[in-house]
């Protein structure tokens, strides 16, 4: 249910204001939402683990024309108990990623209980079982599946892949130009692991963005999302390819 006290305009601003990814979100829906009149918010899914507090939010709005337009917040940080306080999570601790499309805040809510989940991390075990980790992180990846490409819009998220991209050593000016005749793409998580990073947790997921061109040739972003920063937020970096991609991850690491 929607706040009563609170306006469509107001219930949207904080919406937006808190997302560490409303940049993200295509220009056309954000002008949709500002014509916004009315709004319904409901809780659609959510996981409770001892490392992991998630929850999937669906708020849909009714526009000037009529039509229904949907976001998926997703709201995830550490645990949370109802019965011991010591264990909660302050709020300004809650992190907040928006999505037009359900299907995507799928993908972003698996990567979160696969990535963050009971898993080992460094640190925990010596010296020796952070090598150990490391040298997962840094092992070839399996076999990949065959790939079931989706021509689903892929120019446009090959532009928001790289627009999201906050390393200065990413594809440049060609790679976009290549990518505005992608047609269709398919994204794998190729590795996703927690890890101690200066004493504190964090998490890193390497994903393959591998786009088909209208030429009927191939190519891939890979995008490192992980939580290796001073402050401990999300951070988005995008490679041109694998080997540098794991190469940015293992120096996030910082071990010798």
């Amino acid at each position: 249910m929607s706040d009563p006290y609170e306006t469509t305009e107001q219930h949207l601003e904080r919406l937006l204001r808190r997302a560490l990814n409303s940049f993200d979100l295509p220009d056309s829906t954000v002008e949709r939402l500002g014509t916004a009149l009315a709004h319904s918010s409901s809780l659609h899914s959510s996981h409770h683990s001892s490392v992991l507090h998630r929850e999937t939010y669906q708020h849909t709005y009714l526009l000037s024309d009529g039509t229904p337009l949907t976001l998926w917040e997703l709201v995830h940080g550490g645990p949370r108990s109802a019965t011991d306080p010591r264990f909660r999570t302050e709020p300004d601790l809650m992190h907040h990623e928006l999505y037009d499309d359900e299907a995507d805040a799928h993908v972003a809510a698996a990567r979160l209980t696969g990535s963050f989940g009971e898993v080992p991390v460094f640190g925990d075990d010596g010296p020796q079982a952070d090598l150990e980790i490391l040298t997962v992180l840094m092992a070839a990846p399996p076999a990949p599946l065959p790939r079931m490409y989706a021509p689903d819009n892929s120019a446009d998220h090959a532009r928001r892949v790289l627009r999201r991209a906050e390393n200065s050593d990413g594809p440049g000016e060609e790679t976009a130009r290549l990518l505005r005749a992608a047609f269709a793409h398919h994204i794998t998580q190729v590795f996703g692991r927690q890890c101690r990073v200066d004493g504190r947790h964090a998490g890193f997921t390497l994903y393959e963005h591998a786009f088909l061109l209208l030429d009927g040739s191939e190519t891939s972003l890979w995008e490192v999302e992980h939580t290796a920063t001073p402050d401990g937020r999300h951070m988005c970096e995008v490679y041109g390819d694998e080997d540098t991609a794991r190469g940015a991850m293992e120096s996030r690491t910082r071990i010798c």
